[in-house]
């Protein structure tokens, strides 16, 4: 199955502008992992960008679950990027 790199944006003032939606997003975070489909994510140290690694049947259902995600709904992801990713190692 195709595995596929995540970049994303957070907005300005993230860590309060998270709050209200952090315990939803982690839970729905840890449904996909359990499911397979989500490898690894999280923010850089900065806690400006965002970088995942999926792995799915195509790119629509990586978009998907990002643009469900209440970080993306209520703004504090501001944009991301997808690119299928060739695990040499």
């Amino acid at each position: 199955m195709p595995k596929y790199i995540v970049w994303g944006s957070y907005c300005k003032d993230v860590l309060e502008k998270r709050a209200p939606y952090r315990q939803a997003h982690l839970d729905g975070l840890a449904k996909q992992k359990e499911s397979g489909v989500l490898i690894t994510i999280g923010p850089t140290k900065d806690v400006t960008k965002v970088f995942g690694i999926y792995e799915a049947e195509d790119e629509t259902t990586i978009r998907n679950l990002i643009e469900s995600d209440p970080y993306w709904l209520n703004g504090i992801w501001t944009e991301y990027e997808v690119k299928e990713w060739i695990q040499a190692f």
